[in-house]
């Protein structure tokens, strides 16, 4: 399923939310202008690695740029391509604006914040050894998700279900959308070999339970959960 928008206002502007996607954007076009060993190089330099975080490896001196721990943050502004930036900002513009409107500006940042490195420690405990690169927005805007099921699980959500040659728009509450989601994370977490790279569907799995988790003590008083 991919979802297209929901249909769920908002009484703020969610700027953001919006400030966010524009980073994600202008930090990948970054990418895309450097010179293919450069752009490698600049995911293994921004991009977090649980090795280097946790002082088993490090990088060789003329390619770092930050400190180990910083990572943790960079790294959510990078991308591995044009369907992983697509995907994840689509993610985002549908379900962030209104998770932003529980909390305001303020605690939105914090909260996105919180919920990324809940993901990249999650993804990290896995493989402490690990010396692949994990970059992407997936792990924050798993949070966003986590906390969207909470306030507005009945909120309904226009998907896109391809069948075949053929594909069909369908309205579904947003808790079939998001649980159907969470549940393709565990799946595909199980089955992925010991050790690979690939999707950091453990990162997806902590930031959805970080934003479950959290939205009780980031929302505002006066919004109610199940909304």
């Amino acid at each position: 399923m991919l979802p297209l928008k929901d249909d769920n206002p908002t009484h703020i502007l969610p700027i953001v939310s919006y400030t966010i996607l524009g980073a994600c954007v202008a930090v990948f076009l970054w990418q895309w202008s450097l010179p293919p060993a450069a752009q490698q190089e600049a995911v293994y330099a921004l991009g977090m690695i649980p090795a280097v975080l946790f002082g088993q490896a490090s990088l060789p001196p003329d390619i770092v740029m930050v400190p180990a721990v910083a990572t943790l943050f960079t790294s959510m502004f990078l991308h591995g391509g044009w369907l992983h930036l697509i995907g994840n900002m689509l993610y985002l513009w549908i379900f962030g604006d209104n998770v932003e409107d529980a909390m305001g500006h303020g605690r939105f940042v914090l909260f996105y914040l919180v919920c990324g490195l809940a993901a990249a420690f999650a993804q990290a405990a896995l493989d402490p050894g690990s010396e692949i690169p994990m970059v992407g927005a997936s792990g924050a805007i798993s949070g966003v998700l986590g906390a969207y099921l909470l306030l507005h699980p009945k909120a309904h959500v226009l998907v896109l279900i391809p069948l075949g040659f053929f594909s069909q728009l369908v309205r579904l509450p947003a808790m079939v959308v998001l649980l159907l989601w969470f549940g393709l994370q565990l799946f595909q977490q199980v089955m992925a070999p010991a050790g690979s790279g690939g999707v950091a569907f453990m990162a997806h799995i902590g930031g959805f339970v970080a934003g479950m988790a959290l939205i009780p003590l980031f929302k505002r008083s006066r919004v109610p959960l199940f909304r």
